[in-house]
């Protein structure tokens, strides 16, 4: 569906060249700069690189996930999505309580002792540790891989338009220097730097986000005011479901809900809390720090649509213009430069993660499921993170379409690929390799090609339905019935410390 491109892609930014905005970019990107240099001095293995030597606090834990879940989607995405189908976009943000609560749950316990005491440093490590499966984990690497592609590539481009918009170098001299300043702390500091970028990026997202929204409540005079003019306008868009429906409302509800269990820049993050018995606060940080840094997502939403209604904006020509104009348009520059900054802040948060996890993946899983394992991983580590910004950004300046399509099934192949695999198989004693092997391989070949029949319009789904729930649903599937097919050898390919773990 065209409307869901602004998860992943974003719109033109107007340039801007105001001194004061400009000012505070510079500064953003000169801390960043510093946080970089101090974690290089701190990073000397390939533990320190990869799962920041286990010692993150709770608190720096839950920013750095925040921080590295939003993305730009929380300002510039997010935004344009409720303006263009109202209350059906807030679907998306409505279980982050309830996902925070099931990924403590579900996965960080279990995650974090089985790291310890296997040395674990990546999310296809922990399958392959389950299954007793070098196979598993390889074909698990093999899956994040291609969802980083379009993550990494995109964010890169969305990096790109917000540096030119800053500093008016141009789009394809903003995203090779958007790319520079992230691999600069990514090769050089590893996940460490990126952990500590991301808890300064995640407090100015949280900032920026609060200031916008009382803005935004008061350019449309008060919540009221706007809801009163949305609903004599267009009564759908604030209704239960929004304007998209109850089928896609439901869809994004299960796929943001369950599939949030398959994200890899959140899971891998679990190897690194320092201590597991304060994971009991993480639900509450995690979700406290998600709704403040998503009040602009509404916030900005439903002001620019009220304020287009009522023939003091002009009608944006996209949804992804809503939070740009609003900022022009409605706030101080001082508060435009600060937001300016956090949407460079949350782009460059999601690169660093996928830039980590896909270094990991071939550097150590990949490698590992080859039976070639690679001897200096610190190295080798740092030369495939400059290899995927390179990659990545060479994609972006491409852009056009297949930046786009290979941005779109991102969450959706973690999700099928990643979610009975590993959150259900570290719960469930009777899931075994087979089927493990069956639900990644159904996840990875069927989103691939059912999104490409989509996207080519070759076939169709019913309206409101999502590609992503629907290869969620039939991963699952797949998982449990080979893993009842294969039953029989459920116990022999669970190791005891393993079950201990799970025990836990």
């Amino acid at each position: 569906m065209p409307e869901l491109l602004a998860f992943f892609q974003v719109a033109e930014i107007p340039v801007v060249r105001q001194p004061l905005i400009v000012a505070v970019g510079l500064a953003y990107f000169a801390a960043v700069a510093l946080i970089a240099l101090w974690a290089a001095r701190r990073t000397r293995t390939a533990e320190d690189f990869f799962v920041a030597g286990r010692s993150i606090g709770l608190v720096p834990f839950a920013l750095a996930a925040m921080a590295s879940t939003l993305s730009g989607f929380a300002f510039i995405g997010g935004p344009g999505l409720v303006y263009a189908i109202g209350m059906t976009a807030v679907f998306i943000i409505l279980p982050a309580s309830v996902t925070n609560t099931m990924g403590a749950l579900v996965l960080g316990k279990r995650m974090r002792l089985l790291g310890e005491l296997r040395g674990l440093v990546t999310v296809p490590d922990a399958i392959g540790a389950r299954y007793r499966s070098t196979a598993a984990q390889g074909l698990s690497a093999a899956a994040i891989l291609v969802g980083i592609i379009g993550y990494v590539a995109t964010n890169v481009l969305a990096l790109g338009i917000v540096v030119d918009a800053l500093f008016g170098v141009g789009l394809g001299a903003g995203i090779w220097i958007g790319t520079a300043i992230t691999l600069a702390y990514s090769a050089s500091g590893g996940i460490l730097a990126g952990i500590y970028t991301d808890v300064f990026q995640g407090l100015l997202m949280a900032v920026a986000s609060a200031i916008v929204f009382v803005f935004a409540l008061d350019s449309g005079g008060g919540l009221a005011a706007i809801t009163r003019t949305i609903q004599a306008a267009d009564p759908a868009l604030l209704g239960p479901w929004g304007a998209g429906g109850a089928m896609m409302a439901l869809s994004f509800f299960f796929v943001f809900a369950v599939g949030s269990l398959g994200q890899p820049q959140i899971a891998h993050k679990y190897y690194m809390l320092k201590e597991v018995r304060r994971l009991r606060w993480y639900p509450v940080l995690m979700t406290v720090s998600m709704l403040l840094a998503q009040l602009l997502f509404v916030g900005v939403g439903i002001a620019i649509k009220a304020l287009v209604l009522r023939g003091e904006v002009p009608a944006l020509a996209r949804p992804d213009d809503a939070t740009p104009q609003f900022l022009l348009a409605q706030v101080p520059v001082v508060v435009s430069a600060l937001v300016f900054a956090g949407v460079a802040a949350a782009i460059m948060s999601t690169v660093n993660s996928f830039l980590s996890i896909g270094a990991a993946a071939l550097t150590h899983d990949i490698p590992r499921a080859l039976g070639r394992p690679v001897a200096d991983r610190l190295r080798a580590g740092r030369l495939w993170t400059i290899v995927l910004s390179i990659a990545a950004a060479a994609l972006a300046h491409a852009s056009g379409l297949l930046v786009a399509f290979l941005g779109i099934f991102g969450y959706g192949l973690f999700a099928s690929t990643l979610v009975p695999a590993l959150a259900i198989g570290l719960n469930w004693e009777g899931a075994t390799r087979e089927g493990a092997i069956a639900s990644i391989s159904v996840g990875l070949v069927g989103t691939l090609a059912l999104e490409t029949l989509v996207w080519l319009k070759w076939i169709g789904i019913p309206q409101g339905a999502t590609v992503s729930g629907l290869m969620l649903v039939l991963s699952l599937l797949a998982f449990f019935v080979v893993s009842r097919l294969t039953a029989s050898r459920a116990a022999a390919q669970l190791d005891p410390d393993v079950r201990l773990v799970m025990d836990a």
